[in-house]
């Protein structure tokens, strides 16, 4: 699949992934903070953005699509860093192609999920993408509309304006979501997929450095992950950083900055 990307600064080679929901543009000021360090490429992952919508929604099909955009780019070494799910299809891109990374940053996500700690993350989002589907949007003349219609089952301000972000007006003056929603919740049950501890599953990756950063009031990486972790990252450095929850870009983004220069620093 083809993706739409934006593009800044020069020197090494990063790539961005987003979150779900989430979009290039969510990382631009933190991209342009970054481009006199590196080449910042910010995709939008398959349905999501301006990138094509697709039936098929699952890691190994997203980072396919990275590596597409890689060849198309002519880039043959490069740094690598994901937000939640862009974060899963980090970790999916280096289990297949190691050997391209300089780098790796996963931001708050675990490789793993978990029926029982993980259930109340799977409901939320199912709750989300149900609501946004119900959303007679005919009914939605501004964002405020839209806002106000879905705040009963999201109750939080701060994920509904984030979600809102995905509300685009047609030439007309009607809306239209451009998050492919149908498709997020037919594959949640991927989105939410993590890998099978299973002996032999996969060869340890080393290298390079690999990162992961956690928001400290967030519960998305496990103390009991860690273990796990490191038998895929065998060097994998864990990072906390304090006063930051889940979207730790837009609570603490001079930190992640930080983080992602030290990254070239490391290499």
């Amino acid at each position: 699949m083809k993706l739409f990307y934006r593009k800044f600064g020069e020197g090494p080679a990063l790539f961005i992934l987003h979150g779900l929901y989430g979009a290039s543009d969510n990382w631009v000021t933190i991209a342009k903070s970054l481009s006199d360090t590196f080449t910042v490429y910010l995709p939008d992952q398959r349905n999501h953005g301006q990138s094509p919508h697709s039936d098929i929604h699952d890691y190994d099909s997203m980072s396919d699509d990275l590596y597409e955009l890689l060849k198309e780019l002519h880039i043959k070494k490069f740094f690598l860093a994901g937000h939640s799910m862009g974060g899963k299809t980090a970790i999916a891109f280096a289990l297949k192609w190691p050997e391209l990374l300089n780098g790796l940053m996963v931001m708050d996500i675990s490789p793993f999920s978990d029926e029982n700690t993980r259930l109340p993350f799977y409901t939320q989002h199912l709750t989300i993408l149900s609501t946004i589907l119900s959303l007679d949007l005919g009914k939605v003349h501004s964002r405020t509309d839209a806002d106000k219609l879905i705040a009963g089952k999201i109750t939080s301000e701060r994920l509904r304006n984030f979600i809102l972000k995905n509300l685009e007006r047609n030439p007309d003056g009607t809306f239209r979501w451009k998050i492919n929603v149908s498709s997020l919740y037919s594959n949640l049950d991927k989105i939410m997929e993590g890998i099978a501890m299973n002996d032999g599953a996969f060869q340890p990756v080393t290298g390079f450095p690999v990162v992961f950063l956690k928001g400290a009031t967030s519960n998305y990486i496990l103390a009991s992950d860690v273990t796990d972790i490191r038998k895929i990252f065998p060097a994998a450095e864990f990072i906390v950083i304090n006063g930051a929850g889940h979207w730790l870009h837009s609570d603490k983004p001079e930190e992640v900055i930080t983080n992602i220069k030290n990254l070239l620093t490391d290499y």
